[in-house]
């Protein structure tokens, strides 16, 4: 069973809300996600405290 999280969070780019769904079950990722609204490439590094409860950071891909 995987556990996921949804998280709401604002685009780098455009600033509009997109929600994210996390996977629980790795402590930490990197990857690239296009935004829901503008569709530009976002690096989402998603972190998981020792809860179970994820973070998150959004970055413009070219930063």
């Amino acid at each position: 069973m995987m556990l996921q999280e949804q998280i709401d969070s604002f685009c780098p780019y455009c600033g509009e809300e997109i929600q994210l769904l996390i996977d629980c079950s790795i402590n930490h990722q990197e990857y690239i996600e296009d935004c829901q609204v503008c569709c530009r490439p976002i690096l989402i590094s998603a972190s998981i405290d020792e809860d179970g409860l994820p973070s998150v950071e959004l970055k413009a891909e070219d930063e």
